[in-house]
């Protein structure tokens, strides 16, 4: 998989992408991630990839112009997936787009800033839109990161464990259940015992009733769906 990330502040995004899983599959060839700073496709002795809004109004808009050049620069060396823009007012990130987008070969992911962008950017270019929340940031450089975050780690060959990525949260719609490891006790406190069981059909059950006990307590509107 290649993600392509066009972005203000790379220097925002690299570090997520320098430590733990995402370093590992990137070094593992599962993955790579390179980012390109809007400023090197902008003209003008300040590189400058914002103006004002027509119509008025209060802040600065990302102008077309160096994001078309950045797009089309990437078009010509490799067909594209997905290109999404990271922005309060898309579809709001969930598991179910995580698994669809690590499916992908290629995606660009396009950090806003400022106020925006200019519309014209999301008609032309745009073929899906993601927000990780109903909150505004200073900019799409986080949102990406966890983005890319949701996505690598359902690669094949990133997580440890193969199966461990379809047992997360959120996966059939239901939290995880409860987890222990050692010690058995702890200040009073006990792993239930029929995790000690050896019967799996019983503890897989156990998890099945406190994984939708859970979801029911604190996320009833994922038994809805």
């Amino acid at each position: 998989m290649r993600i392509d990330i066009i972005t203000v502040l790379p220097e925002l995004l690299k570090s997520p992408f320098e430590a733990s899983i995402l370093k590992r599959a990137i070094e593992a060839g599962l993955v790579e991630v390179h980012f390109h700073n809007l400023r090197d496709f902008a003209t003008g002795g300040y590189k400058s990839v914002d103006d004002t809004q027509f119509g008025g109004g209060a802040g600065m808009v990302m102008s077309i112009a160096p994001i078309d050049k950045c797009i089309s620069k990437l078009q010509c060396e490799r067909n594209y997936d997905e290109i999404i823009y990271m922005t309060p007012d898309g579809e709001q990130l969930n598991q179910s787009i995580a698994n669809q987008t690590s499916l992908k070969e290629n995606i660009i992911i396009l950090c806003g800033h400022y106020k925006g962008v200019d519309q014209r950017v999301r008609d032309r270019f745009i073929t899906r839109e993601i927000s990780i929340g109903d909150y505004v940031l200073s900019g799409g450089e986080l949102a990406a990161a966890v983005l890319c975050d949701s996505v690598i780690r359902l690669i094949p060959g990133v997580l440890g464990n193969e199966t461990s990525a379809l047992t997360d949260s959120f996966q059939d719609n239901l939290l995880a259940p409860p987890i222990y490891t050692k010690p058995r006790e702890y200040d009073g406190m006990k792993v239930p015992e029929v995790l000690f069981s050896g019967n799996f059909a019983k503890i897989e059950k156990w998890r099945e009733d406190q994984a939708y006990k859970r979801t029911q307590e604190r996320r009833p509107d994922l038994l809805e769906d």
